[in-house]
């Protein structure tokens, strides 16, 4: 891969550009006002990023961490950008490269969650489990509308995936001026594809992080290869991805903890007690007991001066401390690995085997079994999981006799007229002259459109007015 191909600022739908044109943006910088200026991007304000339908406002959302995300990004682009130059590591890498990626890299972090569905990572599941018990039993003209899909088709549900969600959303789904969604630079959408394999070529045992999970639905295989082609990575990440990849992991686990002791999923000292439980602690010139040494640091700071919530504040300075070792972690791991990112044969993400990667892991873990398993999550999600079920059962099974000439319940007529009409719109755009079969599987990926779209509140809400509950 080269970096000229790699930064391809071409559209999906090109753009004739004006020979008097005043405006001295670069395309990547004019693809930030565009995330900024819709809907799209408003609506992650009311969308979970841990703790569904928490009411407190210190507790972040999916914007909150967008925003947080983008900014670390970005400095994990001036950081790589700056060694590149400095080092030479790569003649075709200059002042321009570098600009280039941190506006790639900013506009990435605003938009990597932008196709999450409600209720956060657990909405993922809440569609997965969802098509897996109903799909086999949904029926078209009399049969089984598994007989109409193809097995990449069933796959796509089975399988289904925020970050895959989110190549949709900015490519098709936000109605500006057509069909073309915000119509993004290929680079940047490239750099979002964090899975570069369909829904067939998951291969979790595989050892290569590209094939966790699928990047890209049935329905975007054609705009999957053209941009592929166009940036030249050809079945590989693009390198950007690993330093989002990176970003997003350093802003979800500190903040993860930072917002458990908020919310008083785990004390200060249960935190201490938990960091301090691992062998390597004992190694005392390691990183690891460097920074709990930081925090007890911090703690002690707090009392002295008398602050009312000495357990928070060490927290949250802590968090600030070890995210910019993490991103400094990040930046070297890229440097260090730079050829094998570049031939498309790094098959890890940048903490692998670096000293930041145990407090990683450490986090992850003290967050999952703290906050993730707590009660009060627990019966978040059992709610979160109702409202799904009810409007999957509603929405898909109401969809399925949609455009065709089978006759729809009038149940099924108004709550298809509940759909947004742009998300109609586009599905009409790109069901034209389909097979029926293929017709089908777009009308499932509209109600799941339609779903994804929702924030929290809008959700719950619907819910609600549909029950009639009030």
């Amino acid at each position: 891969m080269n970096w000229d191909q790699l930064l391809c600022s071409d559209r999906i739908r090109t753009i004739t550009k004006s020979t008097t044109s005043s405006d001295l943006r670069t395309e990547f910088e004019k693809d930030y006002h565009r995330i900024i200026g819709s809907a799209a991007f408003r609506r992650l304000q009311d969308k979970t990023q841990v703790f569904p339908l928490d009411k407190s406002d210190f507790i972040r959302t999916r914007l909150t961490h967008s925003l947080e995300v983008s900014s670390f990004a970005r400095s994990l682009g001036q950081n790589v950008g700056e060694k590149m130059i400095a080092e030479n590591i790569d003649p075709d890498f200059g002042i321009q490269q570098r600009e280039d990626i941190c506006a790639i890299l900013q506009c990435a972090g605003l938009i990597h969650d932008i196709g999450n569905p409600p209720f956060g990572h657990f909405g993922e599941t809440a569609i997965q489990d969802w098509f897996k018990e109903n799909l086999s039993k949904l029926t078209f003209k009399g049969k089984p509308v598994e007989s109409f899909l193809s097995e990449q088709m069933k796959q796509d549900f089975y399988n289904f995936e925020g970050n895959t969600q989110a190549l949709r959303v900015v490519s098709k789904l936000h109605f500006l001026v057509d069909e073309h969604g915000m119509n993004l630079t290929k680079a940047l959408l490239a750099t979002i594809i964090k899975y570069p394999v369909s829904s067939l070529d998951i291969d979790k045992k595989s050892g290569n992080i590209k094939t966790k999970k699928m990047g890209y639905l049935y329905a975007e295989k054609d705009i999957f290869d053209d941009i592929q082609e166009s940036v030249g990575t050809n079945g590989s990440r693009h390198p950007l991805t690993y330093l989002l990849e990176a970003a997003d992991d350093i802003a979800y686990k500190t903040a993860d903890i930072e917002d458990s002791v908020k919310k008083g999923c785990i004390t200060y000292n249960q935190l201490v007690e938990e960091l301090k439980s691992l062998e390597i602690y004992k190694d005392e010139n390691s990183f690891y007991h460097k920074t709990i040494d930081t925090l007890e640091h911090k703690y002690k700071k707090a009392v002295k001066n008398s602050i009312e919530r000495p357990d928070i504040y060490a927290v949250q300075n802590w968090v600030i401390s070890i995210q910019g070792q993490m991103l400094l972690a990040a930046s070297d791991s890229f440097i260090n690995n730079y050829r094998d990112i570049m031939d498309g044969t790094y098959r890890f993400d940048l903490f692998y085997k670096t000293e930041e990667e145990d407090i990683m892991d450490t986090l992850g873990d003290i967050a999952y079994r703290y906050s993730f398993t707590s009660m009060p999550i627990y019966k978040l999600e059992i709610a979160a999981d109702t409202i799904f079920n009810f409007l999957l059962d509603r929405f898909v099974k109401a969809i399925i006799n949609f455009d065709t000439d089978e006759k729809m319940s009038v149940v099924g007529t108004r709550m298809v007229a509940l759909i947004s009409d742009d998300y109609r719109r586009i599905y009409k755009v790109f069901s034209e002259g389909k097979s029926e079969e293929e017709k089908l599987y777009l009308r499932l990926v509209l109600a799941t459109d339609y779903i994804c779209g929702m924030t929290d509140s809008f959700a719950k809400n619907l819910y609600q007015e549909l029950n009639g509950i009030v």
